[in-house]
């Protein structure tokens, strides 16, 4: 049996924004090929400059592989906890005022967890968890 057309629409747009970026991609990385720069240093004190560590304009000192303290991580991983909270407030925003009507349960929802991450923050406060020293 044959696909009708309505039920071809909806890949159509799909397959040419493929076909789009597969063309796109193509050709960007066709011309950059064709009229890029090429380094000009095959070996050398130029090539070893080109190669060398640079950021900021200030020279390097040391190794590169220093270890981080323990609570450079806890404190990312604390931010990314706290932070995927909030985010998790942002739809409940957009439902409020839709289930308002159906009583309180929403708000005493949305209260219990302020007050889950209100607990968590105070904790982590109380063991100094935010202190870098």
């Amino acid at each position: 049996m044959p696909l009708q057309f309505w039920e071809v629409e909806g890949y159509v747009a799909a397959a040419s924004l493929l076909v789009i970026a597969i063309v796109l991609g193509s050709a960007l990385l066709i011309i950059n090929n064709l009229l890029g720069m090429r380094p000009k240093e095959k070996n050398g004190k130029a090539l070893a400059k080109k190669l060398d560590v640079y950021e900021c304009g200030v020279a390097y000192v040391g190794d590169a592989h220093q270890q981080f303290s323990v609570r450079y991580y806890l404190i990312g991983i604390i931010f990314l906890i706290f932070d995927v909270e909030i985010v998790f407030m942002y739809p409940w925003t957009l439902v409020y005022k839709h289930y308002r009507s159906i009583g309180p349960f929403v708000l005493l929802e949305m209260l219990f967890f302020i007050l889950l991450l209100l607990g968590g923050y105070i904790y982590l406060r109380k063991r100094n968890a935010f202190n870098w020293d």
